[in-house]
């Protein structure tokens, strides 16, 4: 490697060692409400433990995977990762991440959920602070009162709910919105028509009538039914939520606290059952945990897992669960009477229950980038939901094929 290449990767992802001080960095992608918990219980870490820094950096989803595999790549990145479990198997199979058996026993693991020990292989590579992870059905209570139960009456209050407030022939106020751009939100549709992304086997089960049904179920709400804006991604959505112009959302755990923040009088409610199946729309349910960086070691390897078992602690995820109203892995935190009494938990468990676990193989990151161009493609109206379908299934293949040679 270039002298000069070298001294770049270490200024942007090496950890060092002044004056007696191990400095250790963190990679997250925790949204705002998340990210404000965080930086608070490190800045608490590191006034009680003068000898560590600790860096906290934040990126979006995608840039932490591609980023963390390119700095991994050249033996640096961050001691630690926090993200969902699907990127476990990607990480594991590259060897990228180190296993955390050494460092952790079995009555460490015992004081979690079990699906926050997020194995691949037999070795555990990822441990969660968190379960969950789950879209819901998210109401505006001064809008809509009673959230709908199936899609049938989804479609009859979104209607009703879709209004040109001040007569200008421009919608106001829109029944539903989410970002149904993205493959990971077009999921519990695809589950509520009976169909999933992969066999037990890794192998992709896209071209399905159940994915056309699904496909063509969201193009109607936007072009027929006119209840979701005809472009929608993730902050469009949120921000209508917000400003009190939209009557249901879909998303997750990790924004809710945001809409009581701005003022929303907002229920959680299961995504409602698809009539013509008699199904529970499934949303993904994943661990968000964290990894040890394999090139981690010496003095910053053992700081990064004390840190590790701090962030675990029943003490920070109960100031998680204050803020945002979390999952918690922890089983104590889990069964205590104040944490089940509080507002929306029973309801964001209730969809959490007919949720299905999100895979954790490689083949996984194959079927995410097949899918997307296909479901976008259905949204412009350049495919059939039936020829989309297929292409996601050809393209799925395809992308595996690639990654295995």
């Amino acid at each position: 490697m270039k002298p000069f290449l070298l001294t770049c990767l270490l200024l942007l992802f090496g950890c060092s060692k002044d004056n007696g001080i191990t400095r250790i960095q963190l990679w997250h992608q925790m949204q705002p409400e998340d990210r404000a918990v965080l930086t608070r219980v490190v800045a608490a870490y590191d006034a009680k433990n003068i000898a560590i820094e600790v860096e906290v950096i934040y990126k979006e989803t995608e840039e932490l995977r591609s980023n963390y595999q390119s700095a991994a790549l050249a033996g640096l990145g961050p001691d630690l990762l926090y993200g969902p479990s699907d990127q476990v198997g990607p990480l594991a199979t590259m060897q990228f991440v180190r296993p955390l058996d050494e460092y952790f026993s079995a009555q460490d693991y015992a004081r979690f959920d079990e699906r926050a020990v997020v194995k691949f292989k037999g070795k555990t590579y990822q441990l969660a602070d968190r379960i969950g992870n789950h879209l819901a059905l998210v109401y505006n209570k001064k809008l809509m009162p009673v959230p709908p139960q199936n899609t049938d009456e989804l479609i009859r209050m979104g209607k009703e709910a879709t209004k040109d407030l001040n007569g200008d022939g421009v919608t106001d106020q829109w029944g539903l919105v989410w970002n149904f751009t993205e493959p990971f939100f077009f999921v519990p549709w695809l589950s509520g028509f009976g169909g999933w992304v992969l066999d037990e086997n890794a192998n992709p089960t896209l071209n399905t009538k159940s994915a056309a049904n699904a496909f063509r179920f969201v193009r109607s709400l936007r072009d027929e039914y006119k209840m979701v804006p005809p472009d929608c991604d993730y902050n469009t959505a949120d921000a209508l939520f917000k400003e009190g112009r939209a009557a249901m959302l879909i998303n997750g755990p990790w924004s809710w606290s945001g809409y009581g923040a701005a003022g929303i009088d907002y229920g959680i409610a299961r995504i409602p059952q698809v009539t013509s199946t008699g199904l529970w729309p499934a949303p993904m349910v994943s661990p968000l945990g964290y990894s040890l960086n394999v090139h981690s070691d010496g003095k910053e390897l053992a700081a990064a897992v004390e840190l590790l078992k701090y962030l675990l602690s029943d003490s920070v995820q109960q100031q998680f669960v204050e803020a945002t109203g979390i999952i918690p892995s922890s089983l104590v935190v889990r069964a205590d009477s104040n944490y089940v009494s509080r507002p929306h938990v029973a309801e964001s468990l209730s969809q959490f229950e007919v949720g299905k676990a999100m895979p954790i193989v490689p083949e996984l990151r194959a079927v995410w980038d097949a899918m997307r161009s296909s479901y976008q493609s259905v949204l412009g109206g350049y495919l059939t939901p039936e020829a989309a379908a297929a292409k996601m299934q050809h393209d799925a293949e395809q992308k595996i094929r690639e990654m295995n040679e």
